[in-house]
């Protein structure tokens, strides 16, 4: 094998961001300070958790090659598409186990969970300068097979209604981790926001370097301008019906009593809980929230509690956002980002789907 390819075969090694200065080019003090910078625009061209993701694609991927006496590196289309034959059909021994421990026989791994797997892998061969061809037959003919073979209606959250986030806030405390937390659930709900969209909001435009988003509270509502997973995009939040469960009353009631006017909207608090702190709430806060009201509300109180958790999460926020509104299907899909009416459809888990009867309008 190519003795460069050995050489960056390790899978500890991170390729994230690898931006170098053309070899014929002599170096600087001035280009190797573009190279930092082009680096770190490198790094934000994906999100931590997808970055995060990507790399245990990788290692996982690697670890698999040396179990079969074979290298990652480069790239081979047919060794890939063993990979994904035995990821989709679980025969092989778990790569996670040690080399001289007992070896287990995998699961059979979804279809999406391959297909993410199969784009950690392009990602990281291409930060290492290499072409992963999915088209070739090895790779696109196996990949078809799995699809027709396993492919599965997709497993969706639970979605959290207007009834269920109403008892989930009765929930909370009025001190100021609970004013807080009130106005992430409601904020979150109205505005059919990503929790990793709730946490990055900033007050305004620039107040930090980890932000993506910020908030504008007007007469009506509160405007966010986001940079969410699809680009820039404005969500409005009007104001609701009463101030007990209105999004806007809730987030202006926890910046006020937080004294929050810079900075990060939504923060961890002290540990006797009466100030907020400078640093920014994890997405992970959300997700724990989410599933902690659920519980403490007995929401779904047939089911047994581990049950429970697993049906809902942040997304159950946007899915409930998306059940619950009784409007024109074209403005739910501009106020969660959607690009195309379908994958609105994906979120609604109740919707009246005979309302355009096409069997009448045939003349039936």
């Amino acid at each position: 094998m190519n003795k460069e390819y050995k050489a960056n075969s390790s899978a500890e090694q991170d390729e994230t961001g690898r931006i170098d200065v053309p070899t014929h080019v002599a170096g600087s003090g001035t280009l190797d300070r573009l190279v930092d910078t082009a680096r770190d625009y490198a790094r934000a061209a994906a999100s931590d958790n997808t970055l995060k993701a990507y790399a245990k694609d990788w290692s996982h991927f690697t670890r698999w090659c040396r179990m079969k006496g074979a290298e990652p590196l480069p790239p081979s289309p047919e060794m890939i598409g063993l990979y994904l034959a035995d990821l989709a059909s679980g025969s092989g021994a778990s790569p996670s186990q040690s080399a001289l421990g007992p070896q287990s026989v995998t699961r059979p791994l979804s279809v999406s969970t391959i297909e993410r797997r199969l784009s950690g892998l392009t990602w990281n061969y291409a930060q290492r300068g290499l072409t992963l061809d999915r088209k070739d037959r090895h790779i696109a003919t196996v990949l078809a097979g799995i699809k027709r073979k396993h492919a599965r209606p997709p497993v969706q959250k639970e979605a959290i209604l207007a009834e269920d986030i109403v008892a989930m806030i009765a929930t909370l405390p009025f001190d100021l981790r609970g004013l807080r937390d009130r106005a992430i659930l409601l904020l979150g709900y109205a505005g059919g926001l990503r929790r990793s969209e709730i946490v990055s909001l900033d007050m305004r435009k620039d107040d930090t370097l980890d932000g993506k988003g910020w908030i504008e509270i007007l007469d009506d509502g509160v405007l966010l301008t986001l940079n969410a997973k699809t680009g820039w995009r404005e969500v409005e939040i009007g104001r609701g019906s009463s101030e007990q469960t209105c999004p806007v009353h809730a987030l202006a009631q926890w910046l006020h009593f937080a004294k929050i006017d810079i900075g990060p909207v939504f923060r961890r608090a002290s540990q006797d809980g009466t100030r907020a702190l400078e640093a920014r709430l994890s997405d992970k806060h959300v997700a724990r929230l989410i599933k902690q009201t659920v519980l403490a509300a007995g929401i779904r109180s047939d089911l047994p509690e581990k049950d429970r958790l697993a049906l809902f999460s942040g997304h159950s926020l946007r899915a409930g956002l998306a059940s619950s509104a009784e409007v024109d299907e074209r403005y739910v899909q501009k106020h969660l980002g959607h690009a195309s009416a379908e994958m609105t459809r994906r979120y609604q888990r109740r919707r009246d789907r005979f309302r355009v009867n096409l069997t009448k309008a045939a003349g039936l």
